[in-house]
């Protein structure tokens, strides 16, 4: 059997012991402890609601179905009026739409799906069980009290909690709403978000020789405003701590979440803490036992939750989904779900350096007889190219304590069709 072995760019591994960086568990914690639910709504129109947070819970004000009514196309009728009789006469149409109508005694309605059930009758026969002849209908069979009728409150009862407090409306929400009559829906209003890419290095136009484009600014902002935020790009910051500080402290109060890529580390050129406390930041926690991602900084600054990633674009992409996340999810009143909730099976074998968890990018390769996704490994463990994440399917993660997988050993990953979901 092939076993892969790690040829990664990065010496990292050596430069900090794993003892004395955060667990992926008290780094999440210390994140979210940066922020609490937002206490701002609105009340937007329901056909401007998509995506947006419900603020408390909507109950339904009526039962429904509203009435009883037809759930096939038929012939109303009452079981009784068949005694000893092989057919009964027809006496009129009713359509959906139509104001409730009586039955009259001995006959049967002709009678349209959705269509309120006549007054008196207690069942309705399918087309495909009745012969018409002669203004008068006969049944294949003799029904029963019951039969295709949907009755008023089968579906929900008036109260029903038709969506919680927390959840981003979706268009099979709005359906549900729209169905009840609901024209208005109260939301959090959305997470207010500034974000920094730094280094000189980065040029967001036309780009000198030995300059690179920015790509972790597009990308965070396209990240943030998925997970439901209304997102400022400040462009990049120079590699000066005091020309860093000065544009913190600008920041004022506008934002509740601050983000920033790269200079987070302990290199000559990595000045975003010295900048942050200069500012007046307060940090509550760095470096996590992460790979890729370990240089991550968090605290507060001017009352908004502040949060450092690193610069190389996959560790960017990783830190979002792990700590912003589930920061925005809190501020939305969301609870954050797991970073990597769905199981699988690897497709590869694998050996790696133990201390540090480690995410990379997978890609779905089939499903096994079990059921469980089996996934592909994708890239060599470097955190400064984004191809490999963009054939991926998802994101799979390792633990600290792993220096090894065999093919079919379990895994825990990331579908992106989760990340449209609040988190």
């Amino acid at each position: 059997m092939h076993i892969e072995r790690v040829t990664s760019g990065c010496g990292c591994d050596s430069v900090l012991p794993a003892a004395d960086l955060m667990s992926l568990a008290e780094a999440r914690d210390r994140a979210l402890a940066q922020v609490a639910p937002l206490a701002d709504t609105q009340t937007l129109a329901l056909s401007e609601s998509l995506g947006r947070t419900v603020a408390n819970a909507i109950n339904a004000f009526e039962a429904m179905p509203f009435f009883d009514n037809s759930a096939m196309d038929g012939f109303a009728l009452c079981c009784a009026d068949l005694d000893g009789a092989s057919r009964l006469p027809i006496a009129g149409i009713v359509a959906a739409g139509d104001s409730p109508r009586a039955l009259p005694k001995g006959t049967a309605l002709r009678i349209f799906t959705g269509a309120p059930l006549p007054q008196g009758a207690d069942a309705v026969v399918m087309l495909e069980r009745a012969h018409e002849a002669e203004e008068h209908v006969s049944f294949t069979c003799a029904p029963q009290a019951g039969d295709n009728i949907r009755r008023a409150g089968n579906d929900q009862a008036v109260g029903q909690e038709l969506l919680a407090a927390g959840t981003r409306i979706g268009a099979h929400h709005i359906g549900l709403l729209a169905a009840n009559g609901i024209e208005h829906v109260e939301v959090i209003r959305r997470p207010r978000i500034a974000v920094f890419s730094t280094g000189d290095e980065l040029a967001s136009g036309q780009r000198r020789l030995g300059q690179i484009p920015d790509s972790n600014g597009p990308m965070l902002v396209a990240l943030a405003q998925a997970a439901g935020a209304d997102v400022t790009d400040l462009s990049i910051l120079p590699d000066d701590a005091e020309a860093t500080a000065t544009a913190f402290k600008a920041l004022g109060t506008q934002y509740d979440l601050i983000l920033t890529s790269g200079a987070v580390s302990m290199g000559g050129k990595d000045h975003i803490r010295e900048a942050f406390l200069a500012a007046g930041g307060d940090v509550q926690g760095w470096r996590v036992a992460l790979k890729p991602g370990k240089p991550v900084m968090f605290g507060k600054l001017c009352g908004a939750a502040f949060t450092g990633l690193p610069g190389n674009p996959f560790a960017v992409h990783v830190g979002f989904h792990m700590f912003v996340l589930p920061q925005i999810a809190r501020l939305l009143g969301a609870a954050p779900a797991p970073f990597a909730p769905v199981p699988a099976v690897a497709g590869f074998a694998w050996t790696r350096k133990a201390g540090r968890a480690e995410v990379f990018p997978v890609r779905l390769a089939r499903y096994d007889t079990n059921g469980l996704p089996v996934l592909e490994r994708l890239g060599c463990s470097v955190s400064a190219t984004l191809l490999p994440l963009s054939q991926a399917d998802g994101l799979a993660i390792v633990p600290a304590d792993c220096c090894e997988i065999s093919t079919g050993a379990p895994l825990s990953w990331r579908p992106f069709c989760l990340s449209g979901k609040q988190q």
